[in-house]
């Protein structure tokens, strides 16, 4: 009997007439557990916005720097995406703003990364791993200056809020 396979991994068509004995392994991500788009409807159309043109249309919510930031729910270990504004370093490094426009109350995505410090970054075409820290002092302020180069209101979102806006780098893991 020919059976057809398509390894995950390399995504090769099997097709041998041999029948197939053992299950190439691969490298599993946490990130290709199940995604659950967001309930609010203009995060999802957001997301799929992202994703149909690579970030080369410009965001509705973030403006045209912009990229997806995945996390794992804290609650349910799902595949969770949120469009951000996108604040690199050119070497591999960004950061992530829990400022949710100055509400009172922290984004989900940052007790997602809290629970499980680790992301996946869609910026263009390109996914990339990171590991997560929450920073403050000196590392903060040098952060978000480059923040605010990208998006002036930072500083309006946080005058806004009794709660100190979080700030997240992300950084490679290899």
């Amino acid at each position: 009997m020919t059976r057809r396979a398509t390894h995950r991994c390399s995504g090769v068509v099997d097709s041998s007439p041999e029948p197939i004995r053992t299950q190439r392994s691969c490298p599993v991500s946490a990130f290709d557990a199940e995604y659950e788009p967001s309930p609010w409807e203009p995060i999802a159309l957001e997301i799929e916005r992202y994703e149909r043109s690579d970030g080369s249309e410009p965001s509705e919510l973030v403006g045209d720097q912009w990229m997806v930031l995945w996390t794992l729910g804290a609650k349910s270990g799902k595949v969770r995406k949120t469009p951000l504004v996108r604040v690199a370093d050119g070497e591999g490094r960004y950061a992530v703003i829990g400022s949710m426009g100055g509400a009172p109350t922290h984004p989900q995505w940052v007790h997602n990364i809290r629970a499980n410090p680790v992301v996946r970054i869609q910026d263009g075409g390109e996914r990339h791993d990171l590991s997560v820290r929450e920073v403050d002092g000196d590392e903060k302020a040098t952060w978000w200056a480059r923040a605010m180069a990208v998006w002036p209101d930072y500083d309006n979102y946080q005058a806004a809020t009794d709660r100190i806006i979080p700030l997240f780098v992300l950084e490679p893991t290899d």
